[in-house]
């Protein structure tokens, strides 16, 4: 059966998998290099074949074209000059996602920190808008906090992303947790589908396209990578090359020949 949902789910995921290249970072610590000109990495990801970007409504708002894949609008933030890094307050709401276009809103957790009451009252009433107006809910689940006592634990992560589905998100975005088999657990414990966050910096593009692999064997839906791609000296190649691994199903050796092909 057709929804709302099902609709704008088709529109920022390609053969039910996901190559979202978020860009919503300046928000929280300045414009890092490969952001500079948002509308350029766009069309760079487009061109690669990702499925989605992700950022802010005033990014949104400056396009100067209709963007050629799924477009996110990010709802929360939070600045490295405040007081209060872990504490994500609503700067959007549902409503403006849909007036800007949006195929799908997100909206950001940081799971143990002292805030994290405020922010789940915020993931419940916006899961409940885009219940309301279908439109698809991401759920930046990440366990970051003065509670938290392991961060990369597969349990810690699985009890994270748990909380993203249950209060109704419909694609919950966690962070690694070391290995294809504990991921695996991960994805088993959480009824909604699992997106891999970016993380650090992986500079070798084997290993990254590895780490894609390996959540994709997983059971992922797919990944989020943000500075491991605009801070690449080609985005448009190494978005090509995770293609391959994420949405077409290759493998590294797969991807490392798109790496280097196809003309920019």
């Amino acid at each position: 059966m057709t929804s709302g949902k099902s609709v704008r789910l088709t529109r920022i995921t390609r053969r039910g998998k996901m190559l979202c290249i978020p860009m919503d970072h300046s928000m929280t610590v300045g414009p890092v290099r490969g952001l500079e000109d948002p509308e350029l990495l766009v069309r760079s990801a487009a061109r690669g074949g990702a499925t989605a970007f992700l950022a802010h409504k005033g990014i949104i708002k400056a396009l100067r074209r209709p963007p050629r894949i799924g477009m996110i609008l990010h709802l929360s933030a939070s600045t490295s000059l405040g007081p209060s890094p872990n504490r994500k307050i609503l700067v959007a709401s549902v409503q403006e996602g849909v007036r800007l276009g949006a195929d799908a809103i997100s909206i950001h957790l940081n799971i143990g920190s002292r805030e994290e009451p405020e922010m789940l009252m915020q993931l419940g009433t916006v899961a409940d808008e885009c219940d309301s107006l279908q439109l698809p809910l991401i759920a930046m689940m990440y366990p970051r906090g003065e509670g938290i006592k392991d961060p990369t634990g597969t349990e810690t992560i699985a009890h994270v992303a748990r909380i993203g589905a249950e209060a109704g998100a419909d694609i919950v975005k966690t962070v690694y947790t070391g290995s294809t088999e504990t991921f695996r657990e991960v994805v088993r414990k959480c009824p909604v589908p699992v997106v891999l966050a970016g993380g650090t910096r992986v500079d070798s593009d084997r290993e990254l396209l590895e780490l894609a692999d390996s959540v994709i064997r997983a059971g992922a839906m797919g990944v989020t990578f943000g500075r491991n791609v605009f801070e690449r000296q080609n985005p448009t190649a190494i978005v090509r090359a995770l293609r391959k691994v994420v949405v077409e199903g290759g493998t590294v050796g797969e991807g490392m020949e798109a790496l280097g092909s196809g003309v920019e």
